[in-house]
C-alpha cells in the first residue's frame, strides 16, 4: 500500500489495461483486506482515498474468478466502506427508467 498516484496509474494501465483518466474509481486492497485505496480522476487531477481499519476487514463483493477485476456499483462501494455485509443486504424493488437510444 505504498504506491502513490503515478504507481497506481501505472498499475491501472499496465495490469488492468484500463484508462485511469476514464472517470472510473479504481479500488486497491492489501492482502489482508485491512487497507483500501481508491484512485479517481476528477477532470483536473487525481484523488486518492485511503482507509485503514483498526479492526475487521473489507468484504470483497462476489465477482470474477481471477479477483483482479470486479465491477461494483456506487451503492456497493459505499456498503463496502461502511462494513456492511453484502450477503445480508436486501434491495427492495424500485422503478428504474430505461433509456431508449435513437
Amino acid at each position: 500500500m505504498r504506491k502513490g498516484f503515478d504507481s497506481l496509474c501505472g498499475l491501472v494501465q499496465n495490469e488492468l489495461a484500463k484508462n485511469p483518466l476514464s472517470g472510473d474509481v479504481f479500488i486497491f486492497l492489501n492482502h489482508r483486506r485491512t487497507h483500501i485505496k481508491l484512485l479517481l480522476w476528477e477532470g483536473d487531477g487525481f484523488s486518492i482515498y485511503y482507509k485503514r481499519l483498526e479492526k475487521g476487514t473489507f468484504e470483497i463483493p462476489v465477482g470474477s474468478t481471477d479477483n483482479t477485476e470486479i465491477k461494483i456499483s456506487v451503492k456497493e462501494l459505499i456498503l463496502m466502506l461502511q462494513g456492511i455485509s453484502f450477503n445480508k443486504v436486501y434491495y427492495r424493488q424500485r422503478y428504474q427508467h430505461k433509456q431508449a437510444f435513437c
